[in-house]
């Protein structure tokens, strides 16, 4: 049930970690994949191994933070494959961290930019390509930050995640009716570069896997299945879901 064949795909953040995973995942499983993020090399790297392994990318490089960029992801959707059916709103940024006194203005607001108005930038574009083929999916990616566990000194980015959250339960009770679901994946610590922010040190890494009932970090490609999951007809009762794949984090008290 996990077939994507004749489906399109939009991914963002797709240059690295979770968006990279994704793409070359949902590409395996049939899918035509747009994929959109601001480092035009990586991406033209991205398209030419899905391509090498049979499957069908283009790449479109912009900054996820301008409306425009929305725009033009699902008019290369529409114009290389004829239509969109799956758009997993991925990009996003740690932000200015530190203590919320000293957070300045420009980070809050870049923060908010790149991880919550570029996700509703991305469903504002993608919903009327998606209504035109009758149905379809919209994936977030949110975290357990700020929903089920609370840290310090990333109150931009718990409050933008967390944000998500409302978001995909507003568009899934919107759009349900018209068949286009709307769920968010909450990754737990993942091997990303951006994940490797937190875990700089060979202390803080063993910290972070601590924190986890698993007791170690997700692959990138463990967290891509779970956005197969959602953007695949196994998941086709499922919509305004805050999906947690956070290896028991959100439940381990030990």
């Amino acid at each position: 049930m996990n077939n994507l064949t004749n489906k399109v795909a939009i991914i963002t953040g797709a240059s690295s970690g979770i968006g990279r995973a994704s793409a070359l995942l949902l590409a395996r499983e049939g899918a035509a994949v747009v994929v959109g993020a601001r480092r035009r090399a990586e991406l033209d790297l991205l398209v030419a191994e899905i391509a090498a392994a049979g499957g069908r990318a283009v790449a479109v490089a912009g900054d996820v933070k301008d409306e425009a960029f929305a725009a033009q992801m699902v008019q290369a959707a529409i114009a290389h494959f004829g239509g969109l059916d799956i758009a997993f709103n991925n990009a996003g940024t740690l932000g200015e961290m530190g203590p919320t006194p000293g957070i300045s203005a420009a980070g809050w607001h870049d923060t908010l930019g790149i991880n919550l108005s570029s996700a509703f930038y991305g469903a504002k574009h993608q919903i009327p390509a998606l209504q035109k083929r009758g149905s379809g999916t919209v994936i977030f990616t949110s975290t357990f930050v700020g929903y089920t566990v609370g840290f310090a000194g990333v109150a931009a980015y718990a409050a933008s995640k967390a944000g998500l959250i409302g978001l995909t339960q507003s568009l899934a009770s919107e759009f349900g009716s018209e068949g286009i679901r709307v769920n968010a994946i909450l990754p737990g610590g993942t091997d990303t570069p951006m994940g490797r922010q937190m875990t700089s040190s060979p202390e803080t890494l063993a910290h972070v896997q601590n924190l986890h009932a698993l007791k170690r970090l997700a692959t990138p490609e463990e967290i891509a299945r779970s956005v197969l999951y959602l953007a695949s007809d196994a998941s086709s009762f499922m919509t305004g879901a805050a999906l947690l794949v956070d290896g028991g984090m959100s439940v381990y008290r030990g």
